[in-house]
């Protein structure tokens, strides 16, 4: 449990330091903290008090924060498009799938946010290294797991959007740039998975309502027949094995 706080409080610094503006990084980030109301003395203090307001309201955006920069989306909606698929509705429910999708996560992302942890907070905690580089070494792992999932046409779509000189490496593309483009090709690849998933559960419910058609029963709804059949043959391939198998394989 010890080895895992240094790696959870790297990526909540990492989402932190994420969103803090270059012009920034000329004073001190996290500034010393004391409970007191009273006029500024001068402009130190406001500048203080305007970094406490930035960091709380960077810590009220830290889940989002990790919903679009981690795996987390393409796995919720793939798990979203199988239940659809199934036509079960609330099972498993929203609880389950978020804590799942949490968790499938966390196991993506956990190399990424430890080298994260080991090359750019670690170093910097003790005084090895100054405040913009660990900010770089920090980001460089995340901003690589980003680009290897990243279509070139997504971002080249946010990079002429931003009216930005044409980067020459992927070093010249800039974070705020990256995330954008990184967020689509997510939802475009879980929507191809979940083209793929519906395929099966399709064919079985065109069976089971063309069965009934030729039967007469037409009154009779094709999913309270279909609904069954879909569960066994999800379990007959045990399909949870195989879907978290190719989500996790996806992403390396």
């Amino acid at each position: 449990m010890m080895e895992k706080r240094p790696i959870l409080l790297g990526s909540l610094l990492f989402f932190f330091l994420l969103f803090i503006t270059q012009e920034a990084l000329a004073a001190p980030l996290i500034p010393s903290l004391s409970v007191n109301v009273g006029e500024a003395a001068g402009p130190q203090d406001v500048a203080a008090s305007l970094q406490v307001l930035a960091l709380l309201t960077i810590l009220s955006l830290v889940p989002s924060i990790l919903v679009m920069t981690t795996s987390f989306v393409r796995i919720v909606v793939v798990i979203g498009f199988l239940r659809n698929a199934m036509s079960t509705q609330n099972v498993p429910p929203n609880q389950v799938v978020l804590a799942l999708s949490l968790f499938l996560t966390f196991y993506i992302m956990q190399p990424y946010w430890s080298e994260a942890n080991q090359q750019g907070i670690q170093p910097y905690l003790a005084g090895q290294i100054t405040q913009e580089q660990a900010i770089d070494n920090t980001l460089a792992p995340l901003r690589e797991f980003m680009f290897r999932q990243t279509r070139e046409s997504d971002l080249a779509l946010f990079v002429n959007l931003s009216d930005a000189e044409r980067p020459q490496s992927q070093a010249d593309v800039s974070t705020a740039t990256l995330i954008p483009a990184f967020v689509i090709s997510e939802l475009k690849t879980a929507f191809q998975i979940g083209f793929m998933i519906y395929i099966p559960f399709i064919v079985i419910d065109m069976i089971v309502a063309s069965t009934l058609m030729s039967m007469g029963m037409m009154m009779l709804p094709p999913v309270m027949i279909s609904l069954p059949f879909k569960i066994l043959l999800f379990v007959m391939v045990d399909g949870w094995h195989i879907l978290i198998k190719s989500l996790i394989v996806s992403f390396r």
